[in-house]
């Protein structure tokens, strides 16, 4: 057949049309239209082509496939809305070598494509592999229309009968395609072929899923029957309300999405719960234990806010001070933080972000240890629990009773998880240091297995007897004397320590948090009474004496309590509290800080100690007396204390004859060391320096200054050591008046910590032996002392030389 020079070109919509075929087509596009005219007024031949992307609507070139059908057009019949119905005769193949525009539809110069036979033998078997694939379809009940399905399984023409299978099939647009545009038989064949076993598979797929979905139905079924017929018996014998409590406990705990090993567990009791009496004693064990099962977060946690700005912010809102606490904490968000990134991004495994130091706060009471711990809660947006250790001395309290025990129930950590209703919380673990033991076992011991994180993933608790995964938890301990920790408790914990707040501190956290927390308390509006700066500062230093702010709030509420009253029945609109207010209101003061004393001393030389409750000085007192030699010692001083007053005696016999000091004298004289307070227990090696300033003073005669302040070891050979302490000791003596102060050499670093404006008018001077420290603490130093020793080397020449002289 003559095809002409140029075709019209009529563009189909998700469909492929194959040669031989005669198809009726619907064209109601004006580009199929006017093409569909053009044709009939030609050679009646048009160029069927599928698009590319069906949702086109008027199609240029590059949205046609580059191979269609040649097909003539036996009849054509216009609708009145425009549109046309045609039945078609496709003939042939045919590549389109350029696509043109006509007057609103497209034409084509095609080239024919004529089949390539390929070898027979080949061809042939293929053609039988493909009627068997074709026949197994159908068999596996793949619907086409029975006259269809009869044409194509007599069809004898190997190229027809790859084209109508791919016509008829399900395949995709571009796989029919693709059949259409390949010339080879073989090929053609081998490509329907491969198609054909891609939709075996997929039918017998599909039916083994629907087998599949059958049988988990069929089970179903059985056990819904199963239960219906024990939701029968149960009700003939316990009523509905045992049936009822069953399976709405069922029901709860395939909500829980229990890991397998409690599930298992789990069902177990309920199945014993199903099979008892609701009314027997072991149904009511079972039932409580169930509960607690319901009611415990095994799945359930919140999401860590790890925003180290807003963390930051939290923390300053919340407390005054304590920078060290706050870095540390900071600095622990900041490694989490980086750790969710990294597991976020596949680097580390998911479980490792929650790997972590178990922080131990240590301080002195009310210092701010308990209240941080839930500053860090906020900060994160966890939930919070507070479980006290003080007195536990059963390891039950921690790891629960066994369910055998009548009135059995679990442990406080399990307990506190119930409380918080999250898996991820930060559970404070107050007072460890208060714990103790009995014949009931450690709870220390205990706390081992919830505080290692290699261990507490598998945290099983007595009462529960399944385990229980602990790491998520953020743990952390409290304490105010870590030495009462055992060691290997301890050694699992992170040591943060809190030190006591400084009178600057504690004016401070009385104006932003304590003052206006007892005014709401008591009644008071912000304005109604006004506790100046100098009458909180005096309330701070006369009459409080504590490390933290307890005390310090007490008295504020004493204060403003006693000012409410005024308020009511003197009718004042305004109260003002000053200095001078105090006494009235609270009594005389309650603690007198020492003061420097007035003039230098011999024997009197000034120490400095320290508390958990801050620091202060005190009066070393040496008094030399006719006697024995011996060395007394008052004050209530402790070992440490009295042999460092027996190291000082040591040193001034040693240099005796340096400082000018007779032998004798330490024969014949008693030396009386007393340290004043003596109700109060003292001790500790810092004051070596002032026993020793007090010692050689009162054996000399040099007076000690007055306005100096010392403290540090020493050893027998005159080297002073560091000492504690040293920002509590250099507070009270700053306190008491005294600006001049003497420190060991290597404590020079823990100046740091003393804020910049305490230090400006102060003078530290750092020594490194006793000789350096007797120069700055005694009136004149060791010139003084030198000149003395060359007095008495002169006295006792004179003396020598009278002697014979007397004899004679």
């Amino acid at each position: 057949m003559q095809i002409p020079e140029r075709v019209p070109v009529v563009p189909v919509r998700g469909s492929v049309i194959f040669p031989t075929m005669v198809m009726p087509i619907d064209a109601g596009r004006p580009v199929s239209v006017r093409a569909i005219d053009a044709a009939l007024n030609g050679e009646r031949v048009v160029l069927i082509v599928s698009q590319r992307d069906k949702e086109v609507e008027s199609p240029e070139a590059d949205d046609l496939y580059g191979v269609g059908t040649l097909a003539n057009i036996l009849r054509m019949r216009k609708n009145p809305d425009g549109s046309v119905q045609m039945l078609v005769q496709a003939f042939a193949r045919a590549r389109v070598r350029r696509y043109e525009s006509a007057e609103g539809y497209l034409t084509a110069e095609v080239e024919p494509i004529q089949d390539v036979p390929g070898d027979e033998v080949e061809v042939r078997a293929l053609f039988r592999e493909v009627q068997e694939r074709f026949a197994a379809i159908l068999k596996e009940g793949k619907y086409l229309s029975p006259d269809v399905a009869q044409y194509i399984q007599k069809l004898e023409d190997p190229s027809q009968l790859a084209d109508y299978i791919a016509f008829h099939m399900d395949f995709k647009l571009e796989d029919k395609q693709k059949i259409l545009e390949m010339a080879g038989v073989a090929e053609r064949l081998r490509r329907v072929l491969v198609l054909l076993d891609a939709e075996l598979e997929l039918i017998e797929t599909q039916r083994r899923i629907q087998q599949q979905v059958k049988e988990e139905i069929d089970r179903n079924q059985r056990e819904y029957f199963l239960r219906e017929q024990m939701k029968v018996i149960q009700k003939e014998l316990h009523g509905e309300e045992g049936e009822e409590e069953v399976e709405e406990l069922r029901q709860r705990i395939e909500e829980l999405n229990l890991p397998e090993n409690v599930k298992k567990e789990v069902d177990r009791e309920l199945g014993r719960l199903a099979r008892m009496h609701p009314d027997s004693a072991e149904a009511a064990v079972i039932r409580t234990y169930l509960d607690w099962i319901v009611h415990l977060p095994w799945n359930t946690r919140t999401e860590d806010n790890l925003d180290i700005e807003r963390a930051k912010q939290i923390l300053e809102e919340d407390h005054y001070g304590l920078e060290k606490v706050k870095d540390r904490v900071l600095e622990y968000l900041a490694v989490r933080k980086l750790r969710y990134e990294r597991a976020k991004r596949g680097e580390i495994p998911a479980e490792e972000v929650n790997k972590g130091p178990i922080l131990l706060f240590v301080g002195p009471p009310g210092v701010g240890k308990t209240s941080i711990a839930k500053s860090i809660a906020r900060a994160l947006g966890r939930k919070y629990v507070r479980v006290s250790l003080g007195g536990v001395r059963d390891e039950s309290d921690i790891r629960g009773h066994r369910r055998t025990y009548i009135g059995a129930m679990p442990g406080r950590i399990i307990q506190g998880l119930r409380q918080a209703g999250s898996k991820n919380p930060v559970f404070l673990l107050d007072e460890v240091d208060k714990m103790g033991q009995s014949f009931q076992g450690d709870p220390a011991a205990a706390l081992l297995e919830v505080l290692d994180p290699a261990q507490n993933k598998e945290f099983t608790d007595h009462y529960l007897g399944v385990p229980f995964d602990l790491s998520e938890v953020l743990f952390i301990g409290t304490a105010n004397f870590p030495q009462l920790i055992p060691a290997p408790l301890m050694d699992r914990m992170e040591l943060i320590e809190f030190t006591s707040y400084i009178e600057q501190e504690k004016l401070e956290i009385a104006r932003r948090y304590l003052l206006p927390r007892q005014l709401e308390e008591n009644g008071l509006s912000k304005g109604q009474v006004h506790v100046t700066e100098a009458a909180l500062m005096r309330l701070i230093t006369h009459y409080t004496r504590e490390a933290g702010v307890r005390n310090l709030e007490r008295e504020i509420g004493s204060l403003l309590r006693k000012a409410a009253r005024r308020i009511l029945e003197e009718g004042k609109k305004r109260v003002r509290i000053t200095e001078r207010d105090l006494e009235r209101y609270l009594g005389p003061p309650r603690y007198t800080p020492e003061t420097e004393a007035r003039e230098p001393q011999v024997g009197v030389a000034t120490g400095m100690y320290y508390t958990p409750v801050g620091g202060d000085i005190m009066f070393v007192e040496v008094s030399i007396m006719p006697g024995k030699g011996q060395l007394i010692l008052t004050g209530q001083l402790g070992d440490v204390m009295k042999e460092s007053a027996r190291a000082a005696l040591s040193y001034a016999k040693k240099n005796a004859e340096r400082f000018g000091i007779e032998l004798e004298k330490f024969e014949k004289s008693d030396i009386h060391i007393h340290v004043p307070a003596g109700a109060i227990p003292k001790e500790g090696p810092s004051a070596g320096i002032a026993i020793s300033s007090a010692l050689v003073s009162a054996l000399t005669e040099v007076p000690v200054r007055h306005d100096v302040a010392m403290t540090g070891e020493i050893t027998l050979t005159g080297r002073v050591l560091p000492i504690g302490g040293v920002r509590e000791k250099v507070l009270g003596a700053r306190r008491a008046g005294i600006r001049e102060v003497i420190l060991p050499r290597r404590n020079e670093p823990d100046l740091r910590d003393i804020p910049r404006n305490l230090q400006r008018d102060m003078t530290f001077h750092f020594v490194e032996n006793l000789d350096q420290a007797l120069d700055l603490a005694l009136v004149g130093g060791l010139a003084e002392l030198e000149a003395r020793a060359k007095r008495a080397k002169r006295a006792r020449a004179r003396r020598k030389k009278t002697q014979p002289a007397a004899q004679a």
